[in-house]
């Protein structure tokens, strides 16, 4: 049975996050909201965890996910990013955006791009999943929490909860959310091509 904690959308309670945290490092699979509707979630290094969101999801081992991250600092330390790359990054961070950057050696193997060596990254805009991010201090390796026969990212936490329940650690309630994907940009050879066009304006990237 999940447990659920009902978070304050602009000051997340920061005894919540420490739980959040705890949960994680315990090798949990938390619901937690992003800019772009809920996402599923564990830590960087935990395979089993990674096999469980594959599960709840009912996708294939060579699906890609993303890496979470609190600001820039945190995404060049996984990210390999060049000039033209930086400031469109800068300019456009936090947001509904996942950008495709070419990885560094701190990404495991098994979430890159195997023929580029690219992985995804995101700043969320959204104040709770950068809080839990700031007390986990490193990524969260994460995945839009699109269920089975579904075509975007689930929105209720109240239903999720009826769903997901014996299938996560932790759902974090932030309030109902649209479920607009991310807009995608690939910057991994410092110029920006959109690959899917989402939540995020692609004017900046044209």
């Amino acid at each position: 049975m999940s447990q659920f904690f009902y978070v304050h959308p602009e000051t997340p309670q920061s005894r919540l996050m420490k739980q959040a945290v705890h949960i994680i490092k315990q090798g949990g699979v938390v619901v937690l909201p992003t800019d772009s509707g809920y996402a599923l979630g564990c830590q960087l290094a935990d395979k089993d965890a990674m096999a469980r969101m594959l599960q709840i999801r009912q996708i294939s081992g060579d699906h890609h996910f993303s890496l979470l991250c609190r600001d820039l600092s945190e995404l060049s330390v996984y990210a390999k990013v060049e000039n033209t790359a930086f400031r469109l990054l800068k300019n456009n961070t936090p947001g509904p955006y996942t950008f495709i950057l070419r990885a560094t050696k701190e990404v495991p193997k098994r979430l890159l791009n195997e023929k580029k060596k690219t992985v995804g990254l995101r700043i969320p805009d959204h104040k709770i999943t950068l809080a839990l991010l700031a007390e986990l201090g490193e990524p969260l390796m994460s995945t839009s929490l699109i269920l089975p026969q579904q075509d975007f990212a689930e929105s209720d936490p109240e239903e999720l909860r009826d769903q997901l329940e014996r299938q996560v650690d932790l759902i974090l309630h932030g309030g109902v959310l649209p479920g607009n994907p991310t807009t995608v940009i690939d910057l991994s050879d410092d110029i920006a091509v959109v690959v899917r066009e989402g939540a995020g304006d692609v004017r900046p990237f044209l």
